[in-house]
């Protein structure tokens, strides 16, 4: 179960590791970066722009979802991506600037997201255009597992290209309990 905590520890989370990634990223050539690695999204710059056009397509659907989440106002204005291999540039700065505005927006509404809006429902339509009506709290915590997910990509052809990302385990973000 998703809990307004655990949204806000996830967003700082996702924040540090994207700039980790991107610092390590920052490491290679161009010709490393836009390699055809055989991922998913083929290059360590392609999986990249997918994740910018899964937040920025899930942050449009949660900003028409609730006039409350004001830190998502930006993206009502921007463009949708035209989909999940939209490219929102073939070079890391500029990549590295959306993901920095994303980021931001996604730390800023995390801290507006309560208890009473986990447990709503989100009704949006996917890029093929199908209906879906799900629970906030899952579809949230889908958002975040899904940055996770690319990002371990990411990782692993960056590893295989020499360049080590250090640790990324979210269990070190997770506060210890007093004894």
């Amino acid at each position: 179960m998703n809990t307004p905590d655990l949204t806000m520890l996830m967003a700082a989370y996702n924040a540090s590791m994207n700039e980790k990634l991107y610092a390590a990223a920052a490491r290679l050539p161009h010709a490393e970066l836009a390699a055809d690695r055989k991922a998913f999204f083929g290059s360590i710059l392609g999986t990249m722009n997918h994740l910018l056009a899964g937040d920025t397509i899930w942050l449009k659907r949660f900003a028409a979802h609730s006039p409350k989440f004001t830190a998502l106002a930006p993206m009502l204005d921007m463009p949708q991506p035209s989909g999940l291999t939209h490219t929102f540039g073939d070079d890391l700065p500029p990549l590295h600037e959306h993901r920095l505005r994303l980021d931001a927006i996604i730390t800023q509404w995390a801290a507006q997201v309560d208890a009473h809006d986990l447990a709503q429902t989100l009704e949006y339509r996917s890029t093929k255009g199908d209906l879906y009506r799900k629970h906030l709290g899952s579809v949230v915590q889908h958002f975040f597992n899904h940055q996770t997910h690319h990002r371990g990509q990411i990782t692993t052809l960056l590893s295989q290209a020499g360049v080590d990302i250090g640790v990324t385990d979210l269990l070190l973000w997770v506060p210890d309990l007093p004894a």
